[in-house]
């Protein structure tokens, strides 16, 4: 069998082995999110980190927190948290940021980071985000323009 030059590239492969693996890994997160919704709690001293891109499509959060995140967020799953559910694509988690309650809904192709300190274990991902294909969008409600104001102003944006 004969060598392939050294200064020859390795061929492009067909098989997308890094997103399978990804995948795979993920699939990880998901298993002991689920593991953690199904026993009520978290076991002993284990608790997580899980960074995530906070502009991935399907993420369901509070805009302030937006505009606070814009890019990337990192939740601590550890005393504080309720109504953890955990789907195939998705999890949603109640948190409190600064004493105020929020829902958050996450696909898992949106975590960067997955970390269990209490143990040392920890994930780093890839996020790949998805080309959007040019549509006009829906209009999004602005904050109200007063506090205590039922007055709320639509956005129409169309992208360019």
């Amino acid at each position: 069998m004969s060598q392939p030059p050294e200064n020859q590239e390795p061929p492009d492969s067909l098989i997308q082995y890094d997103e399978i693996v990804q995948d795979s890994l993920r699939g990880v997160v998901r298993r002991v999110l689920s593991d953690v919704a199904l026993n009520g709690g978290l076991p002993g001293g284990h608790h997580f980190f899980i960074a995530f891109r906070t502009r991935f499509p399907g993420v369901d959060m509070p805009r302030h927190l937006l505009e606070r995140y814009p890019e990337e967020m990192t939740v601590v799953l550890q005393h504080r948290y309720w109504d953890l559910v955990v789907a195939d694509e998705h999890f949603e988690v109640g948190l409190t940021f600064n004493q105020v309650p929020a829902k958050l809904s996450i696909p898992y192709k949106a975590i960067s980071g997955f970390v269990d300190p209490a143990v040392n274990f920890a994930l780093q991902f890839a996020v790949a985000m998805p080309e959007v294909e040019e549509a006009e969008e829906e209009p999004v409600a602005a904050e109200p323009s007063e506090p205590g104001s039922n007055v709320v102003s639509f956005d129409f944006k169309r992208k360019k």
